[in-house]
């Protein structure tokens, strides 16, 4: 009995070991997904409206809007709300035009790193923009306010309590590590060329 399980443990062991490039292309594959939906969305103006915080509070993309990070709190749109005050207020913002742009960009970004399966160095620039991209969304756990449990009168909120808009960001450390990894497997591939 020990020896047959000793025998399916070393098989299974075997087969992992073996799908290391299924894995990785199950990762390009991911990010596809994960970047061309999310992109795509970025031409809602639901999307656009729920960036606003992460922008308008970044000192790297403020600049994009013509409003002041604190306005944007009295315009903030339900999602699936369309209230036209609030719509005239994002449309004279540019929250829509930085939006459409962001989603061309997003999309991009993954499908390079999609391509990098049949074509590496076309893989890596996808990776090295992915990486700084993520970098990017991270540091919104940083800039923006709204990332955090605000102070509502109870015991719990500020940091470490993740709100909705946290909960949204801190995934993009597991899209970070996997941009990691894909570009060390291409670098390795150039490489061996």
């Amino acid at each position: 009995m020990k020896t047959k399980l000793t025998t399916l443990f070393n098989g299974f062991l075997k087969v992992a070991a073996s799908s290391n490039r299924f894995g990785l292309n199950l990762m390009r594959i991911a990010i596809l997904v994960i970047f061309v939906w999310i992109g795509g969305l970025k031409f809602y103006n639901y999307e656009a409206d729920g960036i606003v915080p992460f922008v308008a509070n970044s000192p790297f993309m403020s600049f994009f809007y013509n409003q002041d990070a604190p306005d944007y709190k009295q315009y903030k749109n339900a999602e699936g709300a369309f209230v036209a005050e609030n719509h005239a207020w994002h449309e004279a913002n540019n929250t829509y035009g930085f939006s459409h742009g962001l989603g061309i960009m997003i999309m991009s970004i993954g499908i390079l790193v999609f391509l990098g399966m049949f074509f590496p160095k076309i893989g890596l620039v996808g990776e090295i923009l992915a990486i700084i991209m993520t970098i990017g969304t991270l540091s919104f756990l940083i800039t923006t306010p709204e990332v955090w449990v605000p102070d509502l009168g109870g015991p719990e909120h500020g940091f470490p309590l993740l709100s909705g808009a946290g909960r949204l960001v801190i995934k993009d450390i597991a899209i970070l590590a996997g941009a990691l990894i894909l570009l060390s497997d291409t670098a390795r591939m150039i490489l061996k060329k």
